[in-house]
């Protein structure tokens, strides 16, 4: 594909990057007259489109597609992503509008803790071209330039964080001023490899009602990303606010949260019928307060909407059992990746953050890979890892794109930012293509990210010590632990060298596992002679006749399931496991680093009952605790809400936080019992392990073949077992030699 180098053009005044404005162009006779009955007549079109920014696309006034936040955000210096759409010959005509909408967005509006404006540029900016195809094979083009005009629209300010403010009274104006061209973007403009952002769906309100202050509140009854969508009538120049809100403390929404992100809409009516919708922002939310409103809470029911986002992903995976509470907690999972799939895999979608950590994903690729088809997601978010860690001498950002090299005061902060790798954090670049394999068994995507893979393996092999184990530089290590104080998340009770030497080991091992499918013989040599390094070192310091010298469920989780232990130490060590899980009365006592492999550990050494016993849990902390107190995404922390109904005292607090939603993926796998026995899922290992609380799980995958299901039903201790399967799979079952199903339906009846 031949490469695309548009004119950049912006207002020629540029005084305030935060207003949205216009900028159009007119098609003329000149391209659609004559010139096309010469060439036999027009049959067809493509647009291309992108901004330094967030820009809309009108043809005529109509949208030219369905998207919005494009081109979304990505690494700018290095990689700005363009939008292509065809359109059909009777959508064009002579002396049609093409106008692009141009608002701040990534690029020139807020980003990060520290209130920076900016950070990319102040002048937000936008290119087009429109390709006239005519039948003789000819074509003409309509491009920016400097003869395109611009004026103000509707909208006065917009920002990601702080929300957008719309004035109806702004109609067209008396006279469209100038546009220059700027300087056109450093780094590769590239076509999406990622799905756009869309509109997903909108939700009613279910409740309307005044708050013990008189404030009139909403709840949609579901914690949600996007906007709200206001049909209203009333005095020209009156003002309606909407400020949003995860949950309610005192009765009253709970904006503590949100740290400094104002998430506040602000719409001025023009005294006519206005429709508004807020594009240029978005926030993370369940409740609104309204200001302004003076019809009736019913009328307001009828006038507000929900509008969902998120980027466009086929949902594959689905999971359902005999426990509601269960069912609720994997919904919770499948919202909070939605409202963090927003082109870039976020944190959180609400305060001033949304940022995409690497470490989040590490640990929630998996589960991700099963629940949608995120293959080209992930992908377009990785070539951004891949661009950024090749300025940092393979260092991996904690945030990709990395805005805190950008960011003035981030350098100051160990936790933005640290010159030499971090385990979990890093290692997903290596942990994320590897579940990308894993679930496509596609090596071609595993080839165009092995890049990343081997950067930071390099980056950790150059600063192991003697003993081969990885404690240098800043480390997460098993971020909040749940007994870690509220205001240092970081209090873990394993220590950051056994949790970084672990993921290392794990991270080589998988690098010699890709370099072994990708034909690169060498490379898997060096990788595995890195892994037993790191290995050796590991037993040295941490292994003691069959026991860790550090007694912490994390510790024990990341042994057994990295592989760090011989085959007889296993059983003594998921002993000790499951002890340290029974005498905390199956309450969580893992963060980040073992949560996402602690019933894994547990089920690997036939502990399932513990397993079940920790995933059934509803005293806090537990997965289903937040669900009890009426949670419908996934919390930051397992306290995010005390039992009291109060928000955690801890500055960082998030009721949209994906990450600790990475047990679903073992739900998936040992609950449901649907695996990838080879990548690709060319042959599926079907071993669901039924425990304690469950009666029933039904489990479905859809794979590019057809659908994988999985169902089982326990009646008189037996286990019915029904498999539809579109490849080759094999049972499991304890006690039973493995059994072999071609693809078809298959009924079974297992002995507990």
């Amino acid at each position: 594909m031949p490469s695309w180098t548009p004119m950049f053009i912006a207002p020629d005044d540029h005084s305030d990057p935060a207003r949205v404005v216009r900028i159009r162009t007119t098609i003329g006779d000149d391209v659609l007259g004559e010139p096309a009955d010469a060439h036999g007549g027009i049959v067809g079109a493509t647009l291309r489109w992108t901004a330094l920014g967030i820009v809309e696309v009108r043809l005529d006034g109509r949208p030219i597609d369905e998207s919005v936040l494009t081109p979304g955000w990505s690494s700018y210096q290095w990689r700005l992503r363009y939008a292509e759409q065809r359109i059909e010959p009777e959508r064009l005509r002579a002396g049609g509008t093409l106008e692009l909408t141009l608002g701040a967005g990534w690029y020139a509006g807020r980003l990060g803790f520290y209130e920076s404006r900016a950070l990319y540029g102040d002048r937000p900016a936008a290119a087009a071209e429109l390709t006239i195809e005519y039948a003789d094979g000819k074509s003409s083009h309509v491009f920016t330039d400097e003869t395109w005009q611009w004026a103000p629209s509707s909208t006065t300010s917009a920002d990601l964080y702080d929300g957008q403010v719309i004035d109806a009274r702004i109609g067209e104006p008396e006279a469209w001023g100038a546009v220059e061209a700027v300087p056109s973007p450093a780094g590769a403009l590239e076509p999406y490899v990622g799905p756009p952002i869309t509109r997903q769906e909108q939700i009613l309100p279910q409740h309307v009602w005044r708050s013990p202050s008189g404030r009139l509140l909403v709840d949609f009854g579901q914690n949600l990303v996007g906007w709200l969508r206001l049909s209203v009538c009333g005095r020209a120049g009156a003002e309606i606010s909407m400020r949003h809100a995860e949950v309610l403390e005192a009765d009253e929404i709970g904006v503590r949260p949100l740290r400094t992100a104002l998430a506040t809409d602000r719409f001025i009516l023009s005294g006519g019928h206005d429709v508004f919708e807020p594009t240029f922002t978005f926030h993370g939310f369940r409740y609104a307060e309204i200001t302004g409103w003076t019809g009736s809470m019913e009328d307001l029911r009828h006038a507000l909407r929900a509008v969902v986002i998120g980027s466009t992903m086929r949902r594959t995976g689905r999971f359902t059992s005999s426990n509601p509470l269960l069912n609720r907690f994997h919904e919770n999972v499948v919202w909070g990746m939605r409202g963090n799939f927003v082109d870039v895999p976020t944190d959180c979608p609400q305060r001033d953050e949304r940022l995409g950590w690497t470490g989040d994903l590490a640990v929630f690729a998996p589960t991700a890979t099963f629940l949608f088809d995120v293959q080209d997601f992930l992908t377009d978010w990785m070539l951004d890892l891949i661009a950024e860690t090749e300025q940092t001498d393979g260092v991996v950002p904690f945030v990709v794109p990395n805005m805190f090299a950008l960011e003035p005061g981030a350098a100051d902060n160990p936790v933005l930012g640290s010159p030499l790798p971090t385990a979990v954090w890093g290692d997903a670049a290596v942990w994320v293509p590897w579940a990308l394999y894993q679930h496509d068994g596609d090596t071609a995507r595993l080839a165009r990210l092995y890049r990343a893979m081997a950067l930071h393996g390099d980056a950790v092999a150059r600063v192991l010590d003697e003993d081969g184990l990885w404690d240098r530089g800043f480390q997460f290590g098993d971020w909040l632990d749940p007994t870690a104080p509220p205001k240092d998340p970081g209090a873990s009770r394993t220590p950051t060298g056994l949790v970084a030497s672990a993921s290392g080991y794990r991270s080589f091992d998988l690098l010699a596992q890709a370099a072994t499918a990708l034909g690169r013989t060498s490379d898997s040599e060096r990788w595995r002679e890195l892994a037993s390094r790191v290995r050796s070192g590991f037993r040295t310091h941490f292994v003691e006749e069959s026991r860790l010298t550090v007694e912490t469920e994390t510790a024990y989780s990341l042994a057994i399931v990295f592989g760090l232990l011989d085959a007889e130490e296993l059983a003594p060590a998921g002993e000790r496991l499951a002890q340290l899980v029974r005498s905390n009365g199956h309450r969580i006592n893992t963060g980040f680093a073992g949560t996402a492999f602690v019933t894994d550990a547990l089920s690997a050494t036939d502990h399932i009952e513990d397993a079940y016993g920790l995933l059934l849990q509803t005293q806090c902390p537990s997965w289903l605790y937040p669900v009890t107190m009426g949670a419908t995404t996934v919390w930051e922390r397992w306290d995010s809400m005390l039992v009291d109904g109060s928000i955690n005292p801890g500055e960082m607090t998030s009721f949209n936080h994906y990450a600790l939603g990475s047990v679903a993926d073992w739900m998936h796998r040992v609950v449901g019992g649907i695996a990838p026995l080879e990548p690709g899922y060319r042959r599926i290992l079907v071993a669901p392990r039924p425990g304690p609380g469950l009666d029933w799980c039904n489990t479905t995958l859809e794979l590019p073949s057809g659908r994988v299901k999985v169902r089982w039903r326990v009646v008189d201790g037996v286990v019915a077992l029904t498999v539809d399967t579109v490849a080759p799979a094999v049972v499991r079952w304890p006690g039973m030699v493995d059994r072999e199903l071609p693809p078809g339906h298959h009924e079974l009846t297992l002995s507990r």
